[in-house]
């Protein structure tokens, strides 16, 4: 729901992108009006620790908590998979690309 109702401008403006590590990231803070920049540091910040708790929950479960980094690699993949065209995201070198 963060992201329909708060997140997807930020997305579609190019502002914030999905990271290569699962976590959503502030892309180009210059496409954020002034005004705006503390909310989308703070929408960023809760979104990464409900993805962080999320990813350890999901490794918890399984009973291997070591796999967290796998299961962020392979939800990176997939929230990259389903970003819609014109979102930003970061490959595994770090560079952002549009897609």
């Amino acid at each position: 729901s963060r992201y329909q109702g708060e997140l997807k401008k930020y997305f579609a403006s190019g502002a914030i992108g999905y990271a290569a590590n699962g976590d959503i990231a502030v892309r180009d803070q210059a496409a954020v009006p002034l005004t705006e920049r503390a909310t989308v540091k703070r929408l960023v910040a809760e979104d990464n620790s409900d993805r962080a708790a999320l990813y350890a929950s999901i490794a918890k479960a399984n009973g291997q908590p070591e796999w967290e980094a796998e299961i962020r690699q392979t939800f990176a993949r997939r929230w990259i998979e389903k970003a819609s065209s014109g979102e930003y995201y970061q490959d595994t070198g770090g560079n952002w690309a549009q897609k």
